[in-house]
């Protein structure tokens, strides 16, 4: 028999299949490693540039607080495949700012909810934020603990269900992950637990009512007026964080000026105005903003403050000459004022009984 048809030992077939095997294993394994890195690095690829698309839209809402408006900027380009991307965004973005912007983060997936994206997708981007937790911790240490606030935040607000907690409870995390999930149980376990996470960004910002943002702005200003402490009235104007809402502290400090009728709260007044405009801590369009809002206002004022008229003429040419007032400012200083008081033959002079500070 020739050596070709000679039948091979059993341990050679093994041999051959065993080399086969492996040979076939290797490349199986390599072809599945490479799929899944290209996946990977496929989804990563869409993220960045899904988050590159929204972030203009979520920074935009944080400074003008608008929900429908970021909604339908949202709608235009979010597919119903990638709106976890939204919620996953809205988080990430709000990780790196002030507790005021997470407020407002919390209060947009609130009214997204249901309209952009669902409970499922809620759920979805919170345990992609669970995965990613031990990168977020090393720009932002205190990640973990946002990351709660938000989960509980959202529970709170019927965003999603208290099962989700459970269950990333009982699933293998991160230690970072598992920190936030045990933070977010004891959050939600607190007696009236659901009633205080409402304020569990603290009331700030914007998200103060309008009221109590007027209370606090006159408090302020009768605290600087007692004090006289410029300084201190402005770190406390910075604290307030409500840039577009400085048009009515510049409203509050002018009605004062008028009430008040004393030569010197007016300058006092007027020195604050200037500071905040030499600080650039409110901009020029606030300023006269809060300017045409009393001038609008001066036929209301006039009832309460029958000088009213001839003190703003007064204010307005102290503030004149101390800072510069926008062009529609100055076309709408009303002249009916001081003409009327003129008229009475008291020459434009104000009586030192009129000028006592009003309590």
């Amino acid at each position: 028999m020739p050596d070709s048809a000679q039948p091979r030992p059993w341990g050679c077939f093994q041999l051959c299949d065993k080399i086969e095997n492996i040979v076939h294993g290797e490349s199986c394994t390599t072809v599945h490693e490479t799929s899944r890195e290209t996946i990977g690095t496929n989804s990563q690829y869409q993220f960045g540039l899904f988050q590159r698309k929204s972030e203009p839209v979520i920074l935009e809402y944080f400074e003008h607080g608008d929900t429908n408006a970021a909604a339908e900027e949202f709608l235009d380009f979010v597919t119903a495949a990638r709106s976890h991307l939204v919620c996953e965004t809205i988080v990430e973005i709000a990780l790196d700012h002030k507790a005021m912007h997470c407020e407002m983060a919390s209060v947009l997936i609130s009214d997204l909810y249901g309209r952009v994206f669902s409970a499922k997708d809620i759920g979805y981007a919170f345990e992609r934020l669970l995965e990613k937790l031990p990168d977020l911790v090393l720009d932002t240490p205190d990640a973990a603990l946002l990351l709660s606030n938000f989960i509980a935040r959202c529970v709170a607000d019927d965003c999603l269900p208290p099962r989700f907690v459970q269950a990333q409870a009982a699933a293998a995390l991160s230690a970072p992950a598992r920190q936030a999930i045990h933070r977010a149980e004891t959050l939600l376990s607190m007696k009236q637990g659901l009633v205080r996470l409402d304020n569990i960004w603290g009331v700030g910002g914007g998200i103060r009512p309008v009221k109590s943002l007027i209370r606090q702005i006159q408090l302020l200003l009768k605290e600087y007026l007692t004090s006289g402490e410029l300084a201190e009235a402005m770190r406390c104007v910075r604290e307030l964080e409500v840039p577009h809402f400085h048009h009515e502290l510049v409203y509050e400090t002018i009605l004062l000026a008028l009430e008040t009728i004393n030569s010197g709260v007016e300058e006092q007044l007027c020195t604050f105005l200037a500071e905040l405009r030499r600080c650039c801590i409110v901009t020029p369009d606030q300023m006269d903003r809060g300017f045409i809002r009393v001038l609008e206002d001066m036929n209301d004022i006039v009832l309460d403050v029958p000088l009213a008229y001839i003190m703003l003429d007064r204010f307005l040419e102290r503030c004149q000459t101390r800072f510069r007032l926008g062009d529609n400012v100055l076309k709408r200083v009303p002249t009916r004022g001081r003409k009327r008081f003129v008229s009475e033959g008291d020459g434009g002079a104000i009586k030192d009984h009129a000028l006592k500070l009003r309590e």
